[in-house]
């Protein structure tokens, strides 16, 4: 008898113990199962810093769509699923363009289809997503039209970064913050706290202007930051420290390793003093582009299929150096 009452007890012991390992390999995997968004859920900023629900803060790294209305191709869910799981990025941005041919002003069904196909996806994929105003001159009405559409669909997805004006080129800083604040209220009647990304003058480099006269009266509003390494070098991140030293949160929503065309050698030393300069700030990147273009920023080979699960060989130099950065990053 106490011999079957010790049998007794070791097997319920050791059921115990089992089934204390099941779950704890259970709450590891469902931990590895987690996507970005899980993680970090709803974003806010909190002084210069984006954060997560939690109040901690958040470097952001992924690529960006080039304009639509020239590579639609790429603007599907098997692209953006390529990037939340193979390239591990946190967030993709989708560039609509505004005045080009067939971009939103002569073609607003199309240009919200090719939005929504990259903002559904990333929302399936658990991945933040910036819905891109991908332009260079002031077109309220338009946008007050886009960004409504927008806010009403979206805002009850903590995945969604609006960004209202990509890079204002010609029109002065008081004309860009008159606009923005038309646009973000447009946006705030519908979507009270997702972040919103708002660009300065001369293709979103003259934040130190906007450090002056910053916007007020908007919470979770940061400030966007546009450089090409072979271009844009100390100087600009002089104006960035400045800016910082103010109070303005910033958001890389832009960058790349070659001139600013777009074109040209890919200079390596200014691209890594870059990405240190964004790690000790803890600001967020998106890398430019994801194109099939015969420039060096385009990162896919016309050859590439337009629906992801891209080999090595398919990906241009530009290309392999931006999945490597954000997966090991990752």
């Amino acid at each position: 008898m106490k011999k079957l009452v010790s049998f007794l007890t070791f097997l319920l012991l050791f059921c115990c113990c089992t089934k204390g390992m099941d779950n704890k390999v259970g709450v590891n995997e469902r931990d590895a199962e987690k996507t970005v968004v899980d993680k970090h859920g709803q974003l806010s900023v909190s002084g210069v810093y984006l954060v997560n629900e939690k109040g901690e803060k958040v470097v952001l790294r992924g690529v960006s769509f080039g304009w639509h209305n020239w590579w639609p191709r790429f603007y599907n869910a098997g692209a953006v699923e390529t990037f939340a799981t193979d390239w591990q990025c946190d967030v993709v941005r989708a560039s609509i363009g505004v005045d080009p041919e067939r971009g939103f002003i002569s073609e607003p069904a199309f240009s919200t289809e090719c939005a929504t196909s990259v903002i559904d996806a990333a929302i399936e994929n658990g991945i933040y997503v910036i819905i891109d105003w991908h332009s260079h001159t002031i077109r309220t009405k338009e946008a007050v039209q886009f960004f409504s559409a927008m806010a009403r669909k979206y805002k009850d997805y903590p995945n969604i970064i609006y960004e209202i004006f990509n890079e204002p080129v010609d029109d002065s800083w008081e004309t860009v913050k008159a606009y923005s604040e038309e646009v973000i209220k447009t946006i705030r009647a519908f979507d009270k706290s997702n972040v919103i990304l708002v660009g300065s003058p001369h293709w979103s480099q003259d934040v130190h202007i906007v450090a002056d006269n910053p916007l007020v009266g908007f919470e979770n509003i940061m400030y966007t930051l546009h450089f090409y390494a072979a271009t844009h070098h100390q100087f600009l991140r002089d104006r960035a420290n400045y800016a910082i030293s103010k109070g303005i949160p910033i958001f890389v929503s832009e960058c790349a390793g070659m001139e600013a065309t777009g074109d040209g050698a890919i200079n390596y030393n200014e691209w890594q003093t870059w990405l240190n300069w964004m790690a000790e700030n803890h600001i967020s990147w998106i890398a430019w582009s994801i194109a099939d273009k015969d420039e060096t920023c385009s990162m896919l080979l016309p050859s590439a299929s337009s629906t992801g699960k891209w080999e090595d060989e398919e990906l241009k130099e530009w290309g392999q150096i931006v999945k490597k950065e954000i997966s090991d990053n990752h």
